[in-house]
């Protein structure tokens, strides 16, 4: 009847107008998923940068942290034992138990140590009251009365100013290899009477090693032991250095010391 297809018509009209609701729904949300993918790239991004941040951040702590131990520990003066211990330690692995024993120093080698209140002069003054005769009677070539060792050339001449007061007319030699060939050292050596010797343990066992320097005569062997560079290292906690102080202890200083014709101190 007329009424039923009306009906009908009106239904009809009122699915296709769904269908394109839903069709309209789903071309909508379309550019709103592709602002969806954007947001995965956006986190990507901001990752990694905080993971950067987090590692920067970790390697200035542990910078720091090592320079706070070695600038906050309280300084302690050297003292004998010290020098006996890092001997022992050097040559555990690679020597015998009676090896080491034949390592130890008496105690009655060691002059005074600093206790960090010195000046150079006035810490060798105090081990040695007598150096103006002892300089007076020393008339072998080849050979010094004292000799300072320390980590460094820079460090030899600073030594070498801060003790005028003690050297007085002393004749005083660098001994480091820095812009110095050795060649130079032994000749100025076998040329004049010298007495006091600054250096580096390196050339001064090369010394000794060419035979360019007696050490018998020697009476005094000091050690720059308190003294901290930039990086607030001790000579002997120099590896190179630590090494080349107990080769030269080996080439007849301790036996030196043993015969108790040779002094050694800490400053």
């Amino acid at each position: 009847s007329f009424f039923e297809v009306e009906l009908q018509k009106a239904s009809d009209g009122e699915e296709g107008g769904r269908d394109t609701e839903v069709m309209q729904q789903e071309t909508v949300p379309l550019p709103a998923s592709s602002k969806k993918t954007k947001q995965p790239k956006e986190c990507f991004l901001i990752q990694p940068k905080d993971r950067k941040d987090n590692t920067t951040k970790t390697r200035k702590r542990r910078k720091k942290k090592i320079t706070d131990v070695l600038a906050k520990s309280e300084p302690k003066p050297g003292v004998p034992e010290d020098l006996q211990k890092l001997m022992k330690d050097y040559y555990s692995s690679s020597r015998s138990v009676i090896e080491l024993e034949e390592l130890n120093l008496p105690d009655s080698c060691f002059l005074k140590a600093n206790d960090l209140t010195h000046s150079l002069s006035s810490y060798l003054k105090e081990i040695c009251p007598k150096w103006v005769k002892l300089r007076k009677n020393h008339s072998e070539k080849k050979s010094v009365l004292m000799l300072i060792i320390c980590s460094s050339a820079i460090r030899t001449l600073e030594l070498i100013r801060s003790m005028t007061a003690f050297r007085g007319d002393s004749k005083v030699i660098k001994l480091f290899a820095k812009h110095i060939k050795v060649q130079e050292q032994m000749k100025l050596l076998e040329k004049r009477v010298v007495h006091l010797g600054v250096g580096t343990p390196g050339r001064i066992k090369e010394l000794v090693k060419q035979g360019g320097l007696n050490l018998n005569p020697l009476k005094f062997l000091v050690f720059d032991w308190n003294w901290r560079d930039q990086k607030l290292r001790r000579m002997m906690d120099i590896p190179e250095v630590r090494k080349e102080v107990f080769e030269l202890l080996e080439m007849g200083v301790l036996s030196l010391c043993k015969s108790e014709s040779l002094k050694l101190g800490l400053f």
